[in-house]
């Protein structure tokens, strides 16, 4: 191939990226909608209004009828439901900003269209931080944790020829960025209430499963593995993790699957964390950990290799006689 024709194929290869990129961004933020979220109803009209919304659109609502304000209070403090809609007398309409500040304006519309009322009474029973009220600066955290870990693990990849040594730059990384980026989300820009030690540990273990990830597949394809590592978690983690909305308004399966990957895993984690006490927090942990040990493995397998093909130690040969 000619350096003209090496030139044009760049060239070709670099639009198709872009074109994946502008579909990978944009197809799911101009195809928001509810799809299954999770809603409960309460009160003597509970029926009535589970019919309306079903008939609304039957595949928006995953409806769930619960006795009384009580218990709607109470699936909504433990992530069961994204926000609850009580009827008797006026209809009020209970949300959970933390969860999903664009869920909790969508579901006030849908209530208010509801109840034939201009203005139904709205109850935000677990608020976003009160400096990052739309959730805009939570949204935009992800992002920097993502792009960070790749790049890390693409210098260390390139910069330290010991896969063994590229373990110990994965693990200061992690350690280091997680109680550094909590100072800054939470100390300085308030973004996150809850447990520093907590927070911090989570953006560690993020930090890791990312640019571990890059450097365990590194270590085992080679440095391809950079690109498909760091595509993955850029163009398929990143814009389906619903960190700026919820996974059930993002088109099916990708909320799904984001929420299989590190950014939509972190993203639920460390709402859950902040914001409710842990509860929800199992599935995303899981993932979370799941994709650091698979790293690990990964490393593990790349230094057995590297061994095998250097058997013999530096520094040592055979001993030659006269």
């Amino acid at each position: 191939m000619t350096t003209a024709q090496r030139a044009v194929a760049l060239g070709l290869a670099a639009a198709l990226i872009q074109a994946v990129m502008l579909i990978a961004f944009a197809w799911p933020a101009a195809r928001i909608a509810p799809r299954d979220l999770p809603v409960a109803v309460a009160g003597p009209q509970a029926a009535a209004v589970a019919q309306q919304l079903a008939a609304r659109d039957s595949d928006a609502f995953d409806i769930r009828t619960v006795a009384d304000e009580s218990a709607a209070r109470a699936a909504i403090d433990d992530r069961e439901v994204y926000g609850a809609i009580v009827t008797g007398g006026q209809t009020r309409v209970l949300v959970a900003s933390a969860a999903s500040p664009m869920v909790a304006q969508q579901l006030s519309a849908v209530a208010q269209q509801l109840s034939g009322a201009s203005a139904a009474p709205v109850q935000d029973v677990v608020a976003a931080d009160p400096d990052d009220p739309r959730g805009a600066g939570f949204g935009a955290m992800v992002l920097p944790l993502v792009m960070s870990g790749i790049a890390a693990g693409v210098l260390l990849t390139l910069l330290i020829t010991s896969v063994a040594a590229r373990g110990l730059g994965l693990i200061t990384f992690a350690v280091a960025g997680g109680l550094l980026s909590m100072v800054i989300v939470q100390g300085w820009l308030s973004l996150l209430p809850g447990s520093y030690p907590a927070l911090a540990a989570i953006a560690g273990l993020v930090s890791f499963a990312v640019a571990g990830t890059v450097v365990g597949v590194a270590a085992v394809v080679g440095r391809a593995g950079i690109g498909i590592a760091a595509l993955t978690m850029l163009l398929i983690g990143n814009p389906f993790s619903a960190a700026t909305s919820a996974p059930e308004l993002l088109p099916r399966p990708w909320g799904t699957i984001g929420q299989f990957l590190p950014p939509g895993a972190a993203a639920t984690l460390l709402r859950a964390q902040a914001f409710f006490g842990g509860a929800g927090a199992g599935t995303p942990l899981a993932v979370l950990l799941v994709w650091a040990v698979a790293a690990a493995g990964l490393l593990g397998l790349g230094v057995l290799r590297a061994r095998r093909a250097d058997p013999v130690p530096a520094g040592t040969g055979e001993l030659v006689t006269a």
